[in-house]
């Protein structure tokens, strides 16, 4: 829509966003009207007119097979419109239209911001099954009209209001109406069973729907009094009621088709199971992340006893060895403990890599700096824990072998994520200044413990391949290619 109407309207941004309230508030028009809604704006020469949204109702034929969005066509062409546009009226003269041999009814409804006229609504409603209404369809049918004025005079959709349509309840879901002093004139059967779960042994019409539902939920103190203005419909809001082990969402639409409000529109839906596994995976994502917790002081507990052991040998290989030990221990401990942090079973490990790089930084013989460039952005837990040990060992590896006691140098790792969705990967480089590799130097046959380490990691665990060869000017360069799946 944003499109269209910077490319072929003179709206500024505030009409802009006015047109995206209405178009996030107009499912419930539609459903109401049994109609599809097609919205019209006038070109910026005025020549024409641009539709930019359309809406089909969930509750009856639609009055268009085909996508409307986009369409042009010219002013004269349909002259409901531009009654509509002229006058600022609604407009419902003139016979029905055939479509492909369905009869269809049209309407427009002029859309009116701050006294202006932004745009016309065509509302289409299909003829075809039309039979004698019940008492749902012309409750639905005088809430239409009524929600159609206040669009015409510019006080609907209410500002500040957005609503998310996913979220809350539908006409289908439950619709209950209220006259102007809170009182149920009338209750669709979806409403009438939502109460009666909720505790309601009584009929609904003719009560006083406020009251009623502070009743029926648990005592709050003075949220009962919030509750009672909130479901007689005096402002547009939406809550939730609980009581009965159920649970209700409440929406209140007054309705104020001349400026004065004659009534209420509350549009309810029944949550009970959605909020009980939203509950279930509340206290599922609890579980894992106290789970990674303990394992993460489980660890810190490990790599402890292990430095206490290393304190205690004379050997100075048994000591280095139990060193490397820690850090290993400590490697997976880091993103245990991130993994404590988040919702789901997924980490940024650019953090991660960064207190690997300070963590094997303290083993350093001379004065080396360590330096991350690019990002590995978010990765899954079965990736990031095995890849955040074989980058302690290459780290490790690196700064044993490549650097002597006394030398200043640096080793940087860089990653870049490319591929395509299908087939992401990740590349890790990760470059020294040092010394380089001993001549003749064949890491896949090299016996050292770490690149063992790292090759069964690489290969069996990630799926991916690694490479050890001399950097282009000096030093060594070590090449990890990675299958990751894609970011979001």
């Amino acid at each position: 829509m944003n499109d269209l109407v910077r490319q072929h309207t003179a709206l500024g941004d505030t009409d802009l966003e006015w047109l995206h309230l209405l178009v996030s508030e107009w499912q419930l028009l539609s459903d109401l009207s049994f109609a599809d809604l097609v919205l019209w704006v006038p070109t910026l020469d005025g020549t024409r007119y641009v539709s930019v949204a359309q809406m089909r109702p969930n509750t009856g034929p639609t009055s268009y097979q085909d996508d409307m969005v986009g369409h042009l066509v010219p002013r004269g062409r349909r002259p409901l419109l531009d009654a509509a546009l002229d006058e600022g009226r609604i407009v419902r003269e003139g016979d029905p239209e055939w479509r492909e041999e369905v009869p269809v009814r049209v309407e427009s409804i002029p859309v009116r911001r701050e006294g202006r006229v932004l745009g016309v609504i065509a509302r289409n409603t299909n003829l075809l099954t039309v039979r004698t209404p019940s008492r749902l369809e012309l409750t639905y049918l005088q809430s239409a009209s009524d929600l159609a004025q206040m669009i015409a005079a510019g006080s609907f959709p209410f500002p500040g209001q957005q609503v998310d349509m996913d979220a809350s309840p539908r006409v289908g879901d439950g619709l209950i109406r209220l006259d102007a002093e809170g009182i149920v004139q009338y209750g669709s059967p979806n409403a009438l069973s939502a109460y009666h779960r909720l505790g309601l042994s009584s009929d609904l019409v003719g009560q006083h729907l406020g009251k009623a539902t502070a009743e029926l939920a648990p005592s709050r103190g003075p949220v009962d009094e919030a509750l009672v203005k909130l479901a007689s419909g005096w402002a547009p809001r939406e809550t939730e009621v609980e009581g009965n082990d159920c649970v209700i969402q409440l929406r209140a639409i007054p309705l104020k088709p001349k400026g004065t409000r004659i009534g209420s529109l509350v549009l309810l839906r029944d949550v009970t199971e959605l909020r009980r596994r939203e509950r279930e995976l509340i206290t599922k994502d609890a579980t894992i992340r106290e789970i990674h917790h303990r394992v993460k002081n489980n660890l810190q507990t490990v790599a402890a006893l292990l430095r206490l052991q290393a304190r205690r040998i004379d050997s100075q290989s048994g000591r280095e060895a139990l060193e490397e030990a820690v850090r290993r221990v400590g490697s997976i401990a880091i993103v245990h403990e991130t993994l404590s942090q988040n919702l789901d079973e997924r980490v940024e490990f650019d953090e991660i890599a960064d207190r690997v790089l300070a963590m094997v930084a303290e083993i350093s013989p001379g004065k080396v700096t360590g330096r991350r460039t690019g990002r590995f952005g978010i990765l899954d837990a079965e990736v990031a824990t095995p890849l955040s040990m074989v980058l302690t060992e290459i780290l490790q590896n690196a700064l044993e072998h490549g650097f002597r006691e006394g030398d200043h140098g640096t080793v940087e790792v860089s990653a870049v994520r490319g591929g395509s969705s299908k087939d992401a990967r990740l590349l890790i480089t990760v470059q020294d200044d040092g010394v380089g590799l001993p001549e003749g130097f064949d890491p896949k046959r090299a016996g050292n413990l770490g690149l063992q380490i790292v090759r069964t990691l690489v290969e069996g665990e990630l799926g991916g391949t690694f490479d050890m060869k001399a950097a282009p000017e000096r030093g060594t360069q070590v090449l990890l290619d990675i299958p990751v799946r894609p970011q979001k």
